[in-house]
């Protein structure tokens, strides 16, 4: 096991990496810029090093002075996070070409899930669902109503095609002129349009040596200009067989790959069919519901993996229990959603049986306007989903974060909405809540 890592992020994520670390009897170095020295994840660290001012790119995103801060430290290993480098693979292949370990996917994987049309192509190979659509481009009309005639009706060329052959018809002229003016190549593809789709992820964990398991579903469909507000786990919208079918795709496919480390499976779920969108190599935001759900310390088995422990654990080790969600609360005005850095005055976050706060708030802390503005996660679990929705409530009423705006009446208020208490609702449905109709 490693004696020292460094943590390559900031905020919660870095007390997270930190906590595991320390509950394994590993030492942590800290990085940080200027605007973060007196943040709680370089007061918690058992060392910290300056990497630059506070712009990301002088610091977070510094591969030279994070490296060199490794050196100086002396450590074993670096956890890149989420975010900044994570999904970096020269970044992962600058780490191990100075001779640390990188808590995370091999830079082949990593550059592999980077590029979306491999990614696709893999996933493809790997047997899991795309979205039904040409194998290549369409010449003709003719082909697009072939097409739409087999998926099924609207289809997606580059814009909607709704109905039917008549709509497509248009569609068709308008998507091959808009191609010949911008690319000088009139070549378009087609694809099913999904209308209300729900978006669903599975985590996954492979020890690069062949093992791999899934460890459930993550609904992430409420979302707002693609960035995801609440999520919570398992998805109200499967059923066992659907859930377990999905999973053990996942599973098959990080056996079929090698993968090493956590990794997430991304896909858009409507009328009971999965289609791959994407493969996350690194920790999510969202991991501790998986956590909550599963009881398995997730940057645990990151760091063992990276180690090079064999996964410690078969499919049926894994039982899931009871239900959880997650609040991403951010330093933002509830309706405008403007960023609203500044002093914390005042900071008492909720307690009791089934509640966790993630976050790297105190009182006095000054939040700085350079980073993400994401400020905490607040994540409960209980026996039931209707249990877990009663806890949330509650924990919400009692979160007091003084001095800045935050999103927590946003919560709130999509909690006291009928649609999500029933769980019905997809991608769309939180941006018509909030008046972003597009």
């Amino acid at each position: 096991m490693f004696d020292k890592v460094l943590i390559a992020n900031r905020g919660e994520i870095a007390l997270r990496i930190h906590r595991a670390c320390r509950e394994m009897g590993i030492q942590t170095v800290a990085v940080h810029s200027t605007a973060d020295s007196d943040a709680m994840h370089v007061r918690l660290a058992d060392e910290s090093v300056c990497i630059g001012p506070p712009p990301a790119r002088e610091s977070y995103l510094n591969i030279p002075q994070i490296l060199s801060a490794a050196t100086i430290a002396g450590v074993d290993a670096i956890h890149p996070g989420y975010g900044f480098l994570s999904e970096n693979a020269r970044f992962a292949e600058a780490v191990e070409a100075h001779g640390f370990t990188f808590i995370g996917p091999t830079p082949e994987h990593i550059s592999m899930m980077g590029d979306k049309i491999v990614a696709k192509q893999t996933a493809k190979d790997l047997g899991l669902p795309l979205v039904p659509g040409s194998p290549g481009p369409v010449e003709t009309i003719e082909e697009v109503v072939e097409l739409g005639e087999k998926i099924g009706w609207p289809v997606l060329i580059k814009a909607v095609a709704g109905g039917g052959p008549e709509a497509a018809a248009e569609a068709f002229s308008l998507a091959r002129a808009e191609a010949k003016a911008a690319f000088n190549n009139d070549a378009v593809y087609v694809e099913k349009y999904l209308g209300r789709p729900r978006h669903i992820e599975i985590q996954v964990l492979g020890d690069g040596l062949g093992a791999g398991v899934h460890l459930g579903e993550r609904d992430c469909s409420l979302q707002r200009r693609h960035q995801k507000v609440l999520e919570e786990a398992p998805s109200p919208a499967l059923n066992a067989e659907q859930r377990n079918r999905i999973g053990e795709l996942a599973a098959a496919a990080v056996r079929k790959l090698k993968y090493r480390g956590a990794g997430t499976m991304e896909f858009l779920f409507q009328d009971g069919e999965f289609y791959f969108i994407e493969m996350n190599t690194r920790l999510q935001v969202e991991h501790p519901i998986t956590e909550a759900v599963t009881g398995i310390d997730l940057v645990r088995e990151q760091i063992r993996i990276a180690a090079g422990a064999p996964l410690g654990m078969t499919q049926k080790d894994i039982v899931f229990q009871g239900h959880a969600i997650e609040c991403r609360i951010n330093a933002e005005h509830p309706e405008t959603f403007i960023p609203c850095p500044g002093r914390i005055v005042d900071y008492h976050p909720p307690g009791g049986l089934g509640v966790r706060v993630d976050s790297g708030l105190y009182t006095g802390y000054v939040m700085p306007p350079y980073y993400d503005s994401m400020v905490a996660k607040l994540i409960v679990n209980g026996a039931s989903r209707n249990e877990c929705l009663m806890r949330l409530r509650r924990s919400l009423e009692e979160f007091v974060i003084g001095g800045i705006d935050t999103t927590i009446p946003l919560h709130r208020r999509i909690i006291s909405e009928q649609a999500f208490i029933d769980g019905d609702y997809d991608i769309h449905w939180l941006e018509k809540l909030v008046g972003l109709k597009k």
